[in-house]
Parts: C-alpha cells; structure tokens; sequence
C-alpha cells in the first residue's frame, strides 16, 4: 500500500512579522526567504520562496520569535 504525502501549508502572518530572517537561516532545505514587498509595518515579511522543497519540519515556526509562522498538514 503506498502512503500519499500530506500536502504542507504554511501560513505567516506577515503584519506580525518583523523580517529578521531567523526563519530563513534556520530552514534545512532553502525553502524559506524574505518577500520582495514590505509590509505595512515597513519590513520585508518572511515567505516561501520554494515550497515545493519544504517538508513541513516545522523549524521555521519553532525559531520565530513572534509565533508568526503556522504549518498544517493535511492528507
């Protein structure tokens, strides 16, 4: 019986996020980066730039200072 992978969703608040990349330095595989737009705060808030080489590890969200990164997991 072959196992489907879940399909990985991360979410980030990107008002929230102050743009200090400890997300990016911490991502295993590259997957994180910073947006090329700014949010309403004046910073450039954290996103995927390759999702199809993250695996849902969840370091991202476990560095964030501001608990702003969110990953579900669904089938």
């Amino acid at each position: 019986m072959s196992k489907t992978k879940p399909r990985i969703t991360v979410i980030i608040d990107e008002e929230i996020c102050k743009g200090c990349e400890l997300c990016v330095e911490v991502c295993p595989r590259q997957a994180m980066g910073s947006a090329k737009h700014i949010n309403t705060r004046g910073f450039h808030p954290a996103a995927i730039v390759d999702p199809d080489n993250c695996t849902g590890c969840a370091q991202c969200a476990i560095m964030c200072p501001d608990t702003c990164i969110k990953i579900v997991k669904s089938e």
